[in-house]
């Protein structure tokens, strides 16, 4: 199935998939994402049966305010990089949840899909839209063509064409490292 992001249920029908476990793609701020609750196990293990990814390669988690990070994580993150949320920029914490791991978060710039993650009262799980390996797919006629029988829902807002994917960084002993280049220029966070 495919609905376009303008369609004015679009919001109730993506929660509504997600909700009872589905696995959709969305659109974000930065590239399309496959998602899903990051409470549904099975979901989780059917985006990565339809990417071909390890298991051990965690997805991003996307939060619908940049206050919910508090919720996941007790690191003091610092108001220099939360300025850049809502947006493309991904924060690596220690979670709180499970000691030991760390979890990375998102609070995307995109007040649309904002709205989709406070419906599912949780985070999403989100990564690219592409198979292990591959570069992520900018078009919805590649993405349509790729995965539209391999998934719940397809969510369409228009081609993406040079996208880059969200900056990631991690919080290491209070000092940020920057661990993939994205939306965020690195100069921008590292002067700060």
């Amino acid at each position: 199935m495919v609905v376009n992001k303008s369609d004015k249920n679009s919001i109730s029908l993506v929660s509504e998939i997600l909700n009872h476990g589905g696995v959709v793609i969305l659109p974000t701020d930065t590239v399309y994402g496959f998602s899903a609750k990051s409470n549904v196990n099975e979901a989780d293990l059917r985006i990565r049966s339809i990417k071909g990814r390890s298991e051990t390669k965690a997805f991003i988690r996307l939060i619908s305010s940049p206050e919910k990070i508090s919720l996941y994580t007790d690191d003091n993150i610092p108001e220099s990089l939360l300025k850049f949320w809502p947006g493309p920029l991904t924060i690596i914490v220690k979670d709180k949840e499970v000691p030991g791991i760390t979890t990375a978060f998102r609070c995307p710039g995109d007040q649309w899909l904002r709205s989709v993650i406070e419906a599912c009262d949780c985070p999403l799980l989100s990564t690219s839209v592409n198979r292990s390996g591959s570069p992520s797919i900018q078009t919805v006629k590649g993405i349509m063509e790729e995965f539209e029988s391999e998934v719940d829902l397809i969510v369409t807002d228009g081609d993406t064409k040079n996208a880059l994917p969200s900056t990631i960084v991690k919080i290491e002993e209070g000092e940020v490292k920057i661990l993939r280049e994205g939306a965020v220029p690195s100069e921008k966070i590292l002067k700060l």
